[in-house]
């Protein structure tokens, strides 16, 4: 079983109204969110947990998960507001604004980590819910609490414009991939966070900090994997892109979903290095979720039934 923890928020995504007037509509979200909902669609065991409000964002939230087959017995429930994130699109690349001070997300601490039951063999980390405190704190708490036996998997879906204190943010992040065993990370966040080069440069540099695996995702040009052997690239189906919301968090369940069908959702496993057709297949699974997401408008992720 899959735990994912992070945020769940509200995407209020750009829609234009009968009259002609540009508006925004609700809808569930949230990378870590997201990342539970795919992967329980596509048929792995999956947990979730995160601060989710009382209120009416709140309860569609858990709706959504309850609906989706994810348990989310484990987050903490009060009555702070749910965080709304604003959408806007350009050439269907989505872009944020965030409302998030004193939400339900934002306000977790240390206190609420749950006692994870012993079936939780992994726990995914992102988004988010990663830059502010003190729910990141937190996480990077719970992340540090079960690397030790349980295989940890990290995006740390970079928006710099949501990190008030860089060089905190880096300093955590740096725990965190201390912690993790794969990392899945564009080529944009990975430069963000390494600098500029060669793209095998920055990924064995971020290897060096602790991951055994690291996917670098380039979009349409799809995704490579680097670790202790051969990098392994997979293509990204060639579809009609409505929006990419969703599209990242998608490929991470698609990826996860992949290792749980070989038996390879495991900390030794991963770390002993994947056989080349476990790797690929769990690679394939992704960038086939993923690019159903993208063909759909919003994060609405594939039924393992969809894949073709």
């Amino acid at each position: 079983m899959l735990l994912c923890a992070g945020e769940a928020l509200i995407d209020m995504l750009p829609r234009q109204t009968e009259a002609g007037e540009a508006g925004f509509a609700p809808y569930p979200g949230g990378s870590v969110f997201n990342t539970a909902v795919a992967a329980a669609r596509l048929g792995l065991g999956t947990r979730f947990f995160s601060g989710i409000s009382t209120d009416l964002f709140g309860e569609r939230l858990a709706a959504v998960l309850k609906a989706s087959g994810v348990d989310h017995g484990l987050a903490s429930r009060s009555d702070r507001p749910t965080t709304l994130a604003f959408v806007t699109l350009t050439g269907g690349q989505a872009r944020y604004a965030f409302y998030d001070e004193n939400t339900a997300g934002r306000m977790l601490t240390d206190a609420d980590l749950p006692a994870l039951p012993p079936e939780v063999r992994a726990v995914f980390f992102g988004g988010i819910s990663l830059a502010v405190e003190p729910c990141a704190e937190a996480y990077a708490t719970l992340a540090t609490r079960t690397s030790a036996d349980r295989l940890v998997m990290l995006d740390p879906n970079i928006r710099p414009g949501f990190i008030a204190d860089e060089a905190r943010f880096r300093a955590r992040m740096d725990r965190m991939l201390a912690a993790a065993d794969v990392v899945k990370i564009s080529d944009e966040d990975m430069e963000w966070l390494m600098g500029a080069g060669p793209l095998p440069d920055l990924a064995a540099a971020l290897l060096a900090k602790g991951p055994a695996l690291v996917l670098v995702t380039q979009g349409a040009d799809g995704v490579t994997a680097y670790g202790a052997g051969t990098p392994r690239h997979a293509a990204a189906p060639k579809v009609e892109v409505v929006d990419t919301v969703g599209a990242g968090d998608t490929f991470n369940a698609g990826f996860l979903a992949g290792l749980a069908d070989a038996d390879a959702l495991d900390k030794t496993r991963v770390r002993a290095g994947l056989p080349p057709e476990i790797l690929r297949a769990a690679l394939d699974l992704g960038v086939r979720a993923a690019a159903v997401t993208v063909a759909r408008a919003g994060a609405n992720p594939p039924h393992r039934s969809d894949l073709a």
